[in-house]
């Protein structure tokens, strides 16, 4: 493609800012939550719900999230509908074609551009007046024919492996439930783990290191100092208490999070993790600003405790798993990546 134009995205396309009028009965209702960070199509939406929007957007339209535009949500819309004012609707003008243009939004580098202009402190957003003159190379019409053409197929071939990995993760559930459904024993996690205590760590984090530097979103940095063993479940104490992770390596908690090591006599570390993943931490969360769990009302939790051997034989399930589940987000990422 040697004849390719700089061009503006002004030049190209334009903010529609009509008003929806008329009924509203089963019309797609879009809030800032159906926008998917890095996804390419509107995929959910409201409809019959009370709301306070008004913007109109119609189908083959660009929607993008104005407000924290650094997370990444523009997305084309597949049919008609209403949408917030925090969505900014963008369309084709000619120049470039409509089946390109989401492409062009939904990209790292006019995110970069986009955010450079936003403005406010809580809650930044951008403008249309500063979106406009983000400029791209564009070829010919011929030319985004042949590109756009090849980036919906890159796109729909990501989506087919994302509901594969999706399946294979389902497939790996009903087998835990399946081969757990039997009446077994139960202790209490005290009797069958140790829980230990997050940790502030007072030095500099590191960009890379020795040990993680874990909270309840999993690794921060890292250090040269470690508190819990590899093999062990990390479980939020504040603020996301439902996400259990589980580490193969040597780390450090930090005081929002617990650290939980399984009796390996009595329990498999994956086949904890993976309970953990299915039950619900939220019933023990303590009322307050954040959602939060106390090391007491843990210790009070009693799970089934099936024999070593039956354990053992799901872990080896999950490992295969996990094998290729590793490999699927190896192609989504590298299909990603191609589209960028």
């Amino acid at each position: 493609m040697n004849d390719n134009n700089f061009v503006k995205l002004g030049d190209v396309a334009h903010e529609c800012r009509l008003t929806w009028s008329g009924e509203q009965t089963n019309i797609p209702i879009v809030g800032l939550e159906h926008l998917i960070p890095g996804e390419i199509e509107l995929s959910s939406w409201d409809s019959n719900i009370e709301h306070t929007f008004s913007k109109k957007f119609t189908k083959g339209q660009v929607l993008l999230g104005r407000r924290r535009v650094y997370l990444k949500k523009a997305v084309v819309a597949p049919c008609d509908g209403i949408c917030s004012g925090d969505i900014t609707v963008i369309e084709s003008t000619g120049g470039i074609l409509p089946e390109l243009l989401p492409f062009v939004i939904q990209n790292d580098r006019f995110f970069d551009y986009a955010m450079q202009g936003s403005a406010g402190s809580l809650s930044p957003r951008v403008k249309w007046e500063h979106l406009k003159n983000y400029e791209f190379s564009l070829p010919s019409l011929a030319e985004q024919k042949v590109l756009a053409d090849k980036l919906w197929a890159a796109y729909h071939l990501k989506e087919s492996y994302k509901k594969l990995l999706a399946a294979t993760e389902e497939m790996v559930k009903s087998q835990f439930i399946e081969m757990f459904k039997g009446d077994f024993p139960k202790l209490s996690w005290e009797k069958c783990l140790t829980i230990i205590n997050g940790k502030k760590y007072d030095d500099d984090y590191q960009e890379s290191g020795t040990y993680p530097i874990c909270g309840s979103g999993g690794i921060m940095g890292y250090g040269e100092r470690m508190l819990c063993p590899k093999d062990t479940v990390i479980l939020g104490r504040k603020g996301n208490i439902n996400s259990p992770i589980y580490m193969e390596t040597d780390y450090w908690i930090v005081d929002t999070a617990f650290c939980l090591d399984v009796d390996r006599t009595k329990l498999h570390p994956k086949y904890f993790y993976f309970w953990c993943k299915l039950f619900d931490f939220t019933r023990y969360n303590k009322q307050g600003v954040l959602p939060s769990l106390t090391k007491n009302d843990l210790l009070k939790i009693e799970m089934p405790i099936p024999p070593m051997e039956l354990q053992t034989k799901f872990v080896d399930i999950i490992e295969q798993s996990d094998k290729s589940g590793f490999e699927l987000r190896k192609s989504i990422d590298a299909i990603e990546i191609v589209i960028q």
